[in-house]
């Protein structure tokens, strides 16, 4: 029983500490909540007379307002309008509009004093780059007039110079034909005076003894023709060779080593296969023949 009823006192202490804690609290907090509505409630009043105010812009002052000799005594300003962006009056707009219209103007005529000016200077005095222009122009027609005259002279120079050497061309080619017609002339004679049996009188070209003594000395080897698939003929005096067999790689340059008689002018002695030629280089006649020569 007194277990209980202890139970029941501490229960009893606990439930009233909590209860004394609360109640404070909770009377702030509704105090609070009061001073808030009030506030709240002014603020309201406020906003409607403000916005009564604004409804009506040509309010009567108060009395005390009228009755003030101050407010009375000052003048009253005009109604300043203001802009959004910079918040410049109007009149202060204009009044920078109108300045700056008058330094437009004024730079303006300045301009125009100075080209008026400028103008009556350059027709005052002579004009300098027309001058330039024209001493321009003439030293061109100076440097034209001397190119023109440098190539005439070039052209005539080569002309001189080409008629010159045409003309040595001429005198050239005639000495040449000159020169052809005495080798002719002289190859002409010369075949005149070749006798065939004059040198084959004389005992001292007795070729078929020394080849007799010599018989390896008249072997020379293989003949190879100019042209290919060439065969022997078997020519005689008076025959035209063609160039190619009588060639310096056919010529006998020594012919005292096989006792043949020595040649003059256009004449050559030819190996011909196993034949031996006197030629005429100029013509290609075949001025003497020697059948079975070589080996």
């Amino acid at each position: 029983m007194s277990r209980t009823l202890l139970k029941a006192g501490a229960w009893g202490a606990m439930l009233l500490a909590t209860t004394g804690m609360v109640l404070p609290d909770i009377a702030i907090a509704q105090e609070r909540g009061r001073h808030e509505r009030a506030n709240r409630g002014d603020r309201g009043g406020q906003r409607q007379a403000r916005q009564q105010r604004q409804a009506n812009p040509q309010r009567q002052a108060s009395p005390q307002r009228q009755a003030s000799p101050q407010r009375q005594a000052r003048p009253s300003r005009p109604a300043q309008t203001r802009n959004n962006r910079g918040g410049a009056s109007i009149e202060r707009r204009q009044e920078r509009a109108e300045r700056n219209y008058s330094r437009r103007e004024t730079s303006r005529a300045q301009r125009l004093e100075r080209s008026r000016a400028s103008r009556a200077e350059r027709t005052a005095r002579p004009d300098a780059r027309r001058n330039v222009r024209d001493n321009r122009q003439a030293q061109n027609r100076e440097t034209r007039r001397d190119t023109r005259r440098d190539t005439r002279y070039d052209h005539r120079d080569q002309r001189r110079d080409s008629r010159f050497d045409r003309r040595d061309d001429r005198r050239g080619n005639r000495y040449e034909r000159r020169d052809n017609r005495r080798d002719y002339r002289s190859s002409r004679r010369a075949e005149r005076r070749w006798d065939r049996n004059e040198w084959r009188r004389n005992n001292r070209y007795n070729w078929r003894s020394y080849r007799a003594q010599h018989r390896s000395h008249y072997r020379l080897g293989r003949y190879y023709a100019p042209y290919r698939g060439y065969a022997y003929r078997r020519l005689s005096i008076g025959f035209s060779l063609g160039a190619m067999f009588y060639g310096s790689r056919y010529w006998i340059n020594d012919p005292w080593a096989y006792r043949l008689p020595a040649v003059y002018g256009p004449y050559r002695w030819v190996r011909y296969y196993d034949d031996v030629l006197l030629v005429n280089t100029y013509t290609g006649e075949v001025v003497d023949v020697i059948y079975d020569f070589f080996w």
